[in-house]
């Protein structure tokens, strides 16, 4: 448009047009090939900040500190008890005095140990002649059994620190009171048998002797021989 044309225009009240105006770029961020794409001109989380150096992947080093101190504050770091971390204390070397204690306890505690193993050696042994002796003494006495079952005197006998009786006929007491008859205990019972097998039962299990009665012992040393005679009143058992 002319100068004299664009003056006319202008005169007749027209304006004049404004140039146009080009938009300005935008800064373009970068982005890392492996990153998803986003909506144009949106600016992802993280980017824009200053990255780390080194490979991608890589782990970022830590700060490094003196041996003992804390990584954060530089402080010496504490163990599990309380104390500083470091070299671990020496340990206090035991005298002579507390070696020798020592010592002593434990030759004390393997002597009571083997002393327990001993006894208990000795009692199962025990246990097991005690049992072989009885089942030898129920084989001898087998059929050897006086007892009469239509007895029904009852002769008393201190035995086990108790007073124990087996029932007797007439003629069985008296022979029983001058020591031709005696008393055998097996397994609870009590078995009227010749004195003569006495000797061979005391040799076998001494234990099972219960009764037997010297003949040439005053009649008042054994107050159970009377067939009068009665349990006291005070007798618990």
């Amino acid at each position: 448009m002319s100068n004299s044309l664009r003056e006319k225009l202008l005169g007749l009240g027209f304006k004049a047009p404004e140039p146009e105006r080009k938009p300005e770029p935008r800064p373009r961020t970068e982005r890392r090939p492996d990153a998803p794409a986003g909506k144009p001109g949106e600016q992802r989380r993280g980017e824009g900040r200053p990255r780390p150096s080194g490979k991608p992947g890589e782990a970022r080093p830590r700060p490094q500190g003196k041996p003992g101190e804390n990584r954060r504050d530089g402080k010496p770091a504490q163990g599990t008890d309380g104390r500083r971390s470091g070299k671990p204390r020496p340990s206090k070397p035991r005298t002579q005095e507390e070696m020798d204690l020592a010592k002593a306890y434990a030759i004390r505690a393997q002597k009571e140990k083997e002393e327990r193993i001993e006894a208990e050696r000795l009692r199962q042994e025990e246990a097991r002649l005690r049992r072989e002796a009885k089942a030898k003494l129920a084989e001898f006495l087998k059929d050897k059994s006086l007892n009469d079952p239509a007895a029904e005197i009852a002769r008393h006998f201190p035995y086990g620190g108790k007073i124990k009786r087996i029932h007797v006929t007439e003629a069985q007491l008296k022979q029983l009171n001058a020591g031709e008859l005696g008393v055998a205990q097996l397994d609870g019972r009590y078995l009227l048998v010749p004195a003569a097998l006495l000797a061979e039962v005391e040799a076998i299990f001494a234990p099972a002797v219960a009764l037997r009665v010297d003949p040439d012992a005053p009649a008042g040393d054994d107050p159970y021989a009377d067939p009068q005679y009665q349990v006291p009143d005070d007798l618990v058992w």
